[in-house]
C-alpha cells in the first residue's frame, strides 16, 4: 500500500490521498498524522521516547514511508521519469495531462450536487490557478528556501483527495529538481543529493504540522466547496503540462575534470556522439598539451553539463504558427489516453473497494 502511495505521489496527476482513499488507509493515515502533536513532541524532544512513540502509529508509518521510499527509488533509477521529461517529452507530458484531465473528472463526480456555488467557486480556482501559473517563471530559483517552500506546499497534497504534489511541484519547477537529487543518492553524488534534499525534507515536516490539521478540518467543514475551487486550481494551470510545447533551455557546466587522453573514458566521450536531450550529461572540453607528439602527455577537460528550461510557450500542432515540425504528436495523444485510462481504472477501483 505505501508503495502505491509512493507511487501516485511521484506521478503528476495520481493523488497520493485518492490513492489512499482506494486502498482503504485514507483516515489511518489522517490519524498518524494527527498523532504528531503537542505532547509528542514533549515527550521526544525531552527524551521520553518510550511514551513518545506510544502515542506514535509508528509501525503504519513506518510500513508507508518504507513503501514511499521504494517507489521514489524505483522512479528514479529502474524508470527514470527525470530523464524521460527531457528525451521523450511529449508522452511523459501527455500521461501526466491526461492524469489531471482524469482527476478534474473524478472530483466532480464526488460532489453530491453541482449548484451555483460550486461554479462559482470553481471559477474562483480557474483564476487562481492561472494567476499561480503567470507568477512562476520558467526557471524558479534552487536555493534552500524555495525548495523549502516548495515542499511545504506540494506535501499538503497527500491528504487532499484529487490533488497531486507532484503537479504541484511541476508548476513550481522543482519536480525534476526532486526526481534528480533522489536519483543521486546510490551512486558517487550521494552526499550531494542528500544535501540537496535536507530543506525539501525539512519542508515537507513543517508542512504536515502546519497544514494538515486546517486541511482536514476544510474538507470536513466546507468539503463541496473546496474540492470545486481544487478543481478549477486545477484546470487553471493545465497549460503549464500541456504536451506540445516550445522549450528553451540553457546550459550550466557544473563540473570540470581533467582526465588522462589515453583513458578509456576519454576515448569512449571521444568516440560516441554525445545526447544533448538528456537533463545532464558530459561531453568534452578543450585538450591540454595539444602540440605534444605522444598522447601519453595530453589530457583533456570533461565538462559535466546540466540543462535548465528557461522558457516554455504552449502551441497547438499543425495550428499554430510557432508550431514545431519535429513534435511527436501522435506521442502526446497516446500518452494523454493513456493516463485518462489509468485514473478511470483507478476510479473503478476505489467504487468496488
Amino acid at each position: 500500500k505505501g508503495f502505491l502511495m509512493g507511487s501516485a505521489d511521484i506521478v503528476p496527476g495520481v493523488s497520493g490521498g485518492t490513492m489512499a482513499l482506494i486502498l482503504g488507509i485514507y483516515e489511518r493515515l489522517l490519524n498518524a498524522i494527527k498523532s504528531v502533536n503537542g505532547p509528542f513532541l514533549k515527550s521526544f524532544f525531552t527524551f521520553k521516547w518510550k511514551t513518545a512513540f506510544k502515542e506514535l502509529h509508528i509501525k503504519f508509518l513506518i510500513f508507508l514511508f518504507g513503501g514511499i521510499f521504494a517507489a521514489l527509488a524505483f522512479f528514479t533509477k529502474v524508470v527514470p521519469l527525470q530523464v524521460y521529461m527531457f528525451t521523450h517529452p511529449e508522452i511523459v507530458y501527455g500521461l501526466f495531462f491526461g492524469l489531471i484531465l482524469g482527476s478534474i473528472y473524478i472530483l466532480y463526480k464526488t460532489l453530491n450536487e453541482i449548484s451555483w456555488q460550486e461554479i462559482l467557486m470553481s471559477i474562483v480556482g480557474v483564476g487562481i490557478g492561472l494567476w499561480i501559473v503567470s507568477l512562476v517563471p520558467a526557471d524558479t530559483p534552487e536555493n534552500p528556501a524555495f525548495v523549502f517552500l516548495s515542499a511545504m506546499i506540494s506535501i499538503c497534497a497527500m491528504i487532499l483527495p484529487g490533488i497531486s504534489g507532484s503537479y504541484l511541484l511541476l508548476i513550481m519547477r522543482k519536480y525534476d529538481y526532486l526526481l534528480s537529487n533522489i536519483g543521486m543518492i546510490g551512486g558517487t553524488e550521494t552526499l550531494d543529493g542528500i544535501i540537496g534534499l535536507l530543506p525539501f525534507m525539512l519542508g515537507a515536516v513543517v508542512g504536515l504540522a502546519a497544514f494538515s490539521r486546517f486541511l482536514s478540518w476544510l474538507l470536513g467543514k466546507y468539503h463541496s466547496q473546496t474540492i470545486s475551487v481544487l478543481i478549477g486550481f486545477l484546470i487553471g494551470s493545465l497549460f503549464v503540462i500541456w504536451p506540445y510545447q516550445n522549450r528553451e533551455f540553457v546550459e550550466q557546466v557544473r563540473e570540470t575534470v581533467e582526465i588522462d587522453y589515453t583513458s578509456e573514458r576519454a576515448q569512449e566521450l571521444l568516440n560516441s556522439e554525445v545526447n544533448e536531450n538528456l537533463p545532464e550529461y558530459e561531453r568534452v572540453g578543450k585538450i591540454i598539451n595539444p602540440e605534444s607528439s605522444f598522447d601519453e602527455f595530453k589530457k583533456i577537460e570533461v565538462e559535466t553539463v546540466k540543462k535548465k528550461m528557461i522558457k516554455s510557450k504552449p502551441f497547438v500542432p499543425g495550428i499554430s504558427e510557432n508550431s514545431n515540425p519535429d513534435t511527436n504528436v501522435w506521442g502526446g495523444v497516446i500518452g494523454i489516453l493513456i493516463g485518462m485510462m489509468m485514473v478511470g481504472g483507478l476510479d473503478y477501483l476505489r467504487e468496488k473497494s
